[in-house]
């Protein structure tokens, strides 16, 4: 089985924070779906398995109509086996859905929803500069689980320097009560080349604190389990039976195929990334060609991501699929690397696996890097 990622690299306004690849330049859509109709045709022998998941990211794909995302999906239909499609994931902000926008998602087949909520708190929409509104947040929610969409997830951002431990509770208590299935739950990081960076550096704003977002990492964590929610990726909780497939098939080392400006592909060995310019993008399709580049994975490489993916994860890494991947030496160095951090006492161990204790989960990337092989 294998996915396939579309980017959809437009927004209506460019929130603070962003690092994705996007384009407020709204009256291109129509020609980017063009273009992007062109790559599904000349990427076609990228994955010769059967499509499990389709995933519509951005930038905004919601900003698509109901006649585009349905093109796209019956060229897809035509170059790729789409017969055990598991789940189609649209991406959507608040302030895009509606009533008829639902029903035509729900014709199409789209049957997961993940809502750029963000926070329900109105100083941090503001903060962020995202379009919507508090009270679109709700009927977006409402709406959608009135037109039958029960796998919904929800982003939640947190450690912004205004947002209180009240703001959190109040918010977690809000996807309490709308029995969300899914929460995606991010730390603000701030990124170079963004309106947020360039504000920090001047002094118009404060700076994130880390200790204050590991004291909510820490408050979203109990609070989600508590109310049965499994934490099986750094950032992400689910419902049992709703996490998401097509991201978890990434965290598994499964072939998938990026389309659009800025998506990335990877097929076991290698993995490959399109440009990040729509117009470079466009221009190059139209001529029925396009500009990526590729990264061929050794073994270092290899072994070094599957560190990084499988401590983020709840089920950990495991020595027996470290040896039998990569080789007896590599087993030895991840055994020699478990000692020295033995005394951090930041592991559970279970068999063969490793995972990490919750005290240690906010640091899982750096807990990662300690094993990486630097050639």
């Amino acid at each position: 089985m294998a996915g396939i990622y579309i980017h959809i690299p437009f927004c209506k306004k460019a929130c603070h924070y962003c690092n994705f690849h996007f384009s407020t330049q709204t009256q291109h859509i129509h020609s980017f779906v063009e273009a992007l109709l062109n790559e599904i045709e000349l990427r076609r022998d990228y994955i010769n398995t059967p499509i499990q998941t389709i995933y519509f990211g951005g930038g905004t794909p919601s900003l698509l109509s109901a006649e585009q995302i349905r093109s796209i999906i019956e060229k897809l239909q035509l170059n790729f086996d789409l017969s055990n499609l598991q789940e189609f994931t649209l991406e959507a902000n608040p302030d895009d859905i509606n009533i008829n926008k639902l029903s035509e998602w729900n014709a199409i087949g789209i049957n997961r929803l993940s809502i750029g909520i963000q926070s329900f708190q109105k100083e941090s929409l503001a903060w962020m500069n995202r379009a919507h509104i508090v009270d679109q947040s709700h009927q977006a929610i409402q709406m959608a689980q009135d037109a039958g969409f029960n796998n919904i997830s929800i982003d939640l951002i947190y450690g912004t320097p205004h947002y209180t431990k009240e703001h959190l509770l109040a918010d977690l208590k809000i996807i309490e009560d709308y029995r969300i299935p899914h929460v995606s739950c991010y730390a603000l990081t701030v990124e170079e080349k963004t309106a947020l960076n360039s504000m920090i550096e001047k002094g118009k704003i404060e700076n994130v604190k880390t200790e204050v977002q590991a004291e909510h990492f820490e408050i979203i964590v109990d609070y989600l389990n508590k109310i049965g929610f499994e934490h099986y990726e750094i950032s992400n909780f689910a419902k049992p039976g709703n996490r998401s497939k097509h991201n978890s098939s990434y965290w598994k080392g499964i072939p998938y195929l990026g389309l659009g400006p800025s998506a990335h592909s990877f097929n076991g060995s290698s993995r490959q990334w399109n440009v990040a310019n729509n117009a470079l993008y466009m221009q190059s399709l139209e001529k029925r060609a396009l500009p990526f580049e590729i990264e061929l994975l050794d073994q270092v490489a290899q072994y070094n991501e599957y560190m990084m993916i499988s401590l983020r994860c709840m089920e950990g890494f495991d020595l027996k699929h470290i040896e039998s991947s990569f080789g007896k030496a590599y087993s030895e160095h991840t055994q020699n690397v478990i000692q020295i951090l033995a005394q951090k006492d930041i592991f559970e161990q279970k068999s063969t696996s490793y995972c990490l204790k919750k005290s240690a989960k906010f640091l899982a990337d750096g807990i990662a890097s300690e094993f990486f092989i630097v050639d």
